[in-house]
């Protein structure tokens, strides 16, 4: 999986070089990965003058490891999620090549759970919970793309009631 993730990582990062007539935007749509938690692919759109819809799609449980206690039992693997915020966002120079930005939204996850009824045997637990985070987006001049850095909270509402857990991450988008 790592091996796919870094194969993809540098075949995006030559296209991204090769391509040099574009023009950064952040009025458009903009696709990429994001390493951290979650990680996996990472699809933006944005509308207006200062908002935008984050969706990612990827792994969760990875970057801060894979075995954690959770509610009676514990998690002992990585999972899918799928996470989305709507987004404020606003020019921190006067050229716009940073933009800082913040939001809030939602995070549904499916990881195997290890709970101590079930004898080291696992069950499918699939959480609901609210999300908020906050970042700082670079727009290289001349270039389509951009870099992010990002953190922020995850607050599971479902299946464990206040369940806490760190979201962090940076990626690499193209814009067009």
């Amino acid at each position: 999986m790592r091996k796919l993730f870094m194969l993809l990582f540098l075949t995006v990062l030559a296209c991204f070089e090769l391509s040099t007539t574009a023009v950064a935007q952040y009025n458009n749509w903009s696709v990429g990965f994001r390493l951290g938690e979650p990680s996996g692919i990472n699809v933006r759109k944005y509308f207006g003058t200062n908002h935008a819809f984050d969706l990612n799609i990827g792994t969760y449980g990875g970057l801060y490891g894979t075995k954690r206690s959770y509610r009676t039992g514990e998690y002992k693997s990585v999972g899918l999620t799928i996470q989305g915020h709507y987004l404020w966002h606003k020019a921190l120079t006067k050229s716009e090549s940073i933009r800082g930005y913040y939001g809030f939204g939602g995070q549904v996850n499916n990881r195997r759970y290890y709970p101590p009824r079930l004898n080291g045997d696992y069950e499918n637990a699939l959480s609901l919970g609210g999300s908020g985070v906050a970042g700082l987006e670079v727009f290289p001049v001349g270039k389509p793309y951009s870099f992010f850095l990002e953190t922020g909270g995850y607050v599971e509402l479902l299946q464990a009631p206040f369940f806490l857990s760190l979201n962090s991450g940076l990626g690499l988008r193209y814009n067009f």
